[in-house]
């Protein structure tokens, strides 16, 4: 089939002209499939390379991008139906497959199931990275998938996922104004995790990450390097694009609306909008009732033009987010009646409830957080599933904060059940931001913060309330942290560049909505330990990059002094229902009466007191309580436990006179005192002759023997005993050289040769080293070699 042929499939419908290629065109598409490949060189002497061409083939665009032996493969599908929706439907999924690793998932099933957080997360950071550069209306369901082919420890996946995504949509006929180029900083030498994405502009699309308290300069000059790294992978998806890229596809935008409507729309709107934002008694659900009856009134009396209602609320929603815009450039007061770098109202508390660890509630404006501290044993640290532990180096957290947004926060009606992708991303970023500050704990902590109002910025809120929580509970945070919104208004020129900006500090829900930027910075009056920044316009230049930071860090300061007034260092000494973990040691052979029968004993005392036991190594055992009460009680039963009976002490080396309490095929095993664990003597050590019953020595149940004593086992803790030291071999054990052969042995002493060899085997050692506690002796013995006729004797 010619290619021509395979032009007029084009206008069948997609199925068909799909299904009519896979069949009858295997050919043409191989000839038009060639496999492209493009090397991307850094400065570190590392190189990505990216494919296309060879996998995904039927997908509108597909690559496989490689770092070291890190291998994402990508794919773009878009819709040519456009939908209903008057926003862009897309859909990004980051699957990790632990074949990847070579490794079986350890579910019961056996493979994958639902994405974890770690997918969830980096699905997150890759919507963020390619959204911002989709145009403005295009509103076709996209789907972007990357799958994970193959990871080492030493390549995070995540910004290759990035990468790879980005030659995808590059290489596709899905309009995307792109490519862009992410990169991360080495973690291992670096105290600066951070993903920047940047276009070719030297514009920045999203930035992500969290630090040890990193100054501001050194954040800043960290940025800029990032930016510059982005350009090589920019410039190297560009050049596959030109080689092997499609061409865009053309897409039908819906109509506009007849500029009649659009002024009537206008008239009817403007000015009421203008009074609604000029009213500063409004809050949040006054001023979104006055802006719902405006839009009402409005679409009832253009309700007789026979123009979609849908048309006509998007009209409307334009004509208030100009305005909204408008009006900030013209007074730089906020639709609050705050400036642009005023701060909301604040106040907090701490110590609300008598049983929680920690807790405190942060308020700024109309946003409210509760957040609570619960310290549990560290059995209970959060757990992370193989793929992950390999990709991060985490095997386990003992610090986590769990983020919880319920649909009563904004006033309406939703679903309550496990939590979405919003929740989990918002958790996340909260938690980078508090991790660097909270030292080391021997409990497992937990931070709990649930929004119960929402009108902006309620994770850098949980950040706030979580450092007020984690000092009522006494942790010794490094410094108090807090977290600030910056957002952005901007306007372009004809080239589509920002021309003047105004940036927003503490944002309201309505700026981030009507706004060009949510910018997210975390951190001490030092330094920052988290920021995440969310861009809706397709790329902001460092200057505003470094404006937005430098608001930031002037914000979140004074926001810890506020907070310093509530509680400004942690609380001294314990509350009464804080936990207690201690350490103790039990001796090995005291194990049995400590765990009891199939560990009987902590079971019951974790029922009845809630105090865990949980082994250290042989001989050393944590114990949890809940409280302090719970502890002594625990103590004085273990303590019960080990005394009940009294273990006489034993000599080493002597004599005791034992009972055969069990006979087995194996040895008998005996009891020296009343009460007694029984201890085994093997066959071996009851006679010197080999045995393979007991009862040939007459040996049963009730019968009294002697035995020696030589200590307890080291590892298991068991008393060792022979009966065989103690009685003498029978004749037929003892051997003796007979006449001819003692007279040769003498002579072949003493011939020169063998007295040469053995002039170094005079005065041989034999050492016996006994330990205190009565373990078994070491026994140090060299041997000498005696040659006679062709053999080799060996004597002790």
């Amino acid at each position: 089939m010619k290619l021509k042929n395979c032009a007029m499939l084009a206008r069948k419908p997609l199925f068909l002209s799909r299904l009519i290629h896979k069949r009858r065109c295997s050919r043409c598409y191989t000839e038009q499939s060639g496999v492209g490949e493009v090397d991307i060189p850094f400065s570190k002497g590392t190189s990505l390379n990216i494919k296309s061409g060879q996998y995904a083939r039927f997908a509108d665009g597909a690559c496989v991008a490689t770092l070291g032996n890190t291998a994402i493969l990508s794919t773009v599908v878009s819709r040519a139906k456009q939908s209903s929706s008057s926003f862009l439907p897309l859909v990004v999924d980051y699957r990790q497959k632990a074949a990847a690793a070579g490794r079986i998932p350890t579910n019961f099933l056996r493979r994958e199931l639902g994405p974890t957080e770690r997918e969830i997360l980096t699905s997150r950071l890759i919507d963020r990275s390619l959204r911002p550069l989709f145009p403005q209306n295009y509103f076709f369901d996209t789907q972007i998938v990357c799958n994970m082919l193959a990871v080492d420890s030493t390549n995070p996946p995540e910004t290759v996922a990035i990468n790879a995504a980005s030659a995808a949509l590059a290489l596709s006929d899905v309009p995307w104004n792109g490519p862009i180029g992410a990169v991360r900083y080495d973690l291992e030498k670096s105290i600066l995790n951070l993903v920047v994405a940047a276009t070719n502009r030297n514009l920045v699309v999203m930035m992500e990450g969290s630090a040890q308290d990193i100054l501001q300069q050194d954040l800043l000059k960290a940025i800029k390097l990032g930016t510059k790294e982005a350009q090589l992978i920019v410039r190297g998806i560009e050049k596959l694009q030109k080689s092997h890229g499609k061409m865009k596809r053309e897409y039908e935008t819906p109509p506009p609306l007849h500029q009649d409507i659009v002024d009537a729309v206008s008239t009817l709107s403007s000015m009421k909008i203008r009074e609604i934002l000029s009213d500063y008694s409004h809050d949040k659900i006054s001023r979104d009732n006055a802006i719902s009856e405006l839009r009402q009134m409005v679409l009832n009396q253009l309700r007789e033009t026979e123009v979609d209602v849908t048309l006509l609320q998007d009209c409307f929603n334009a004509n208030l987010k100009r305005i909204f815009r408008d009006m900030i450039f013209e007074t730089d007061i906020r639709c609050d009646g705050r400036h642009l770098d005023d701060l909301r109202q604040i106040s907090c508390q701490v110590s609300l409830y008598e049983p929680l660890h920690g807790s405190a509630v942060f308020q700024r404006g109309q946003t409210q957080v509760l957040c609570t501290v619960a310290f549990d044993s560290p059995e209970s640290a959060l757990k992370m599933d193989t793929l992950t532990m390999l990709t991060s180096g985490i095997k386990e957290k003992s610090f986590f904060l769990h983020y919880e947004f319920p649909s009563y926060a904004t006033g309406e009606v939703g679903r309550t059940g496990a939590p979405g992708r919003r929740e989990a991303g918002h958790g996340a970023l909260a938690e980078r931001g508090l991790l660097p500050v909270v030292p080391h704990q021997p409990y497992t902590v937990r931070l709990t913060a649930e929004v119960l109002e929402s009108n902006g910025s309620s994770s850098m809120a949980s950040v706030c309330g979580g450092s007020l929580a984690l000092m009522d509970a006494g942790v010794a945070l490094s410094a108090p942290a807090a977290g600030v919104a910056i957002g952005l208004v901007s306007r372009p020129d004809e080239q589509g560049q920002i021309e003047d900006y105004r940036i927003l500090t503490d944002l309201l829900g309505i700026e981030d909505y009507m706004g060009d930027m949510d910018f997210k910075v975390a951190g001490t009056k030092k330094g920052v330990t988290a920021l995440q920044a969310d861009v809706k316009v397709p790329g902001l230049p460092l200057k505003i990059v470094m404006e937005s930071i430098q608001k930031a860090c002037d914000a979140k300061s004074k926001i810890i002094d506020i907070m310093n007034q509530c509680i400004d260092k942690p609380r001294q000494g314990h509350k009464e229902n804080m936990p207690v973990i201690e350490e103790m040691e039990v001796e090995v052979h005291k194990r049995p009466k400590l765990l009891g029968m199939g560990g009987a004993n902590l079971k019951k005392l974790y029922l009845e007191t809630g105090v865990q036991v949980t082994p250290i190594d042989d001989v050393k055992y944590s114990i949890f309580a809940p409280s302090q009460a719970a502890m002594d009680e625990a103590q004085s039963r273990i303590q019960g436990w080990l005394t009940s009976q009294k273990t006489p002490e034993l000599e080493f080396g002597a004599i005791y006179k034992a009972r055969v309490v069990e006979v087995k095929d194996i040895g008998v095993l005996v009891t020296l005192y009343s009460g007694m664990t029984p201890a085994l003597v093997h066959n071996s050590q009851l006679d010197h002759r080999k045995i393979m019953h007991p009862s040939v020595l007459g040996l049963d149940v009730g019968s009294e023997i002697q035995v020696k004593y030589f200590g307890r086992d080291p590892v298991s803790g068991q008393v060792r005993l022979s009966r065989k030291v103690l009685s003498s071999p029978p004749p037929g054990v003892v051997k003796k050289l007979d006449k001819a052969t003692g007279n040769a042995l003498a002579t072949h002493l003493a011939t020169p040769e063998c007295s040469a060899q053995s002039k170094n085997y005079k005065k041989l050692p034999h050492t016996v080293r006994v330990d205190k506690g009565g373990n078994r002796p070491s026994v140090r013995r060299l041997r000498v070699a005696v040659h006679f006729r062709g053999h080799t004797g060996k004597t002790t």
